[in-house]
């Protein structure tokens, strides 16, 4: 009750616009985008089929049988998997959290729930995907990092920020890359500092956003080089 009454005149005293529709954002908890946006957004719920492998979405309705898209053969992680689809309350959250460190409330939860229903249950060891030392330096935080604090927090699995580093700064992806491209701008970007303490952990992966693959791929080829065992992804958002 007295949260309902805080929303309402926080709602009244610092109106928030939805980063999507630009109506107001009434609860707190909601971050960036209001509870419509919330509910139009596609977050994968167990019933659809998703690739077995990087979790790409494939079809809304369930699938007797494991379903691989082919596109993540030669990806070296062992599965990956993400909240929901990089579109709309999602995709606003997520560039949200790339400018400030903020979790809403709601995202949080759902990244924790998500977690809890995988399969990733024998991981480990967190491990965020790294920044280079120069974007680092340039954005003040690691957003895969401030998830991977809230996560190791809920879970009561160690994480570990320092092992696994990024060595060579690389420019930013772009919209329209291939895959391809983006797997050449990537390649041997990451090694591993601490070798024995990743050795015969089963490492969860945690950054924003899967797109390509290529950056998680390559973060697990260094991985599991030093002797990781299991290499899991996982992430926020995942694009179409």
């Amino acid at each position: 009750m007295f949260y309902k009454i805080f929303d309402s005149l926080l709602t009244l005293a610092y109106p928030q616009a939805c980063q999507i529709c630009e109506n107001s954002v009434e609860n707190l908890a909601d971050g960036v985008a209001c509870q419509p946006c919330w509910t139009k957004t596609n977050l994968f719920s167990g019933i659809e089929t998703l690739c077995a492998k990087c979790g790409a979405f494939l079809q809304s309705k369930p699938s007797d049988f494991q379903t691989f898209c082919h596109r993540c053969d030669e990806h070296f992680y062992d599965s990956a998997c993400a909240v929901g689809i990089y579109e709309l309350a999602l995709s606003a959250s997520v560039l949200h959290l790339k400018r400030e460190p903020f979790v809403a409330k709601k995202l949080q939860k759902l990244f924790v729930s998500r977690f809890q229903s995988s399969d990733f249950q024998d991981a480990t060891l967190i491990v965020p995907v790294p920044l280079s030392k120069k974007r680092l330096l340039e954005r003040g935080f690691n957003q895969a990092a401030v998830l991977s604090k809230i996560l190791a927090k809920q879970i009561s699995v160690n994480l570990d920020e320092q092992s696994l580093v990024r060595k060579i700064h690389t420019p930013m992806h772009r919209v329209g890359m291939d895959g391809k491209a983006r797997e050449m701008s990537v390649e041997n970007a990451f090694e591993v500092k601490r070798p024995k303490l990743i050795k015969g952990e089963n490492v969860l992966l945690v950054d924003d956003v899967f797109t390509s693959g290529a950056t998680v791929s390559n973060c697990a080829k260094a991985l599991k080089i030093n002797g990781a065992g299991k290499v899991y992804v996982f992430t926020l958002a995942k694009t179409l």
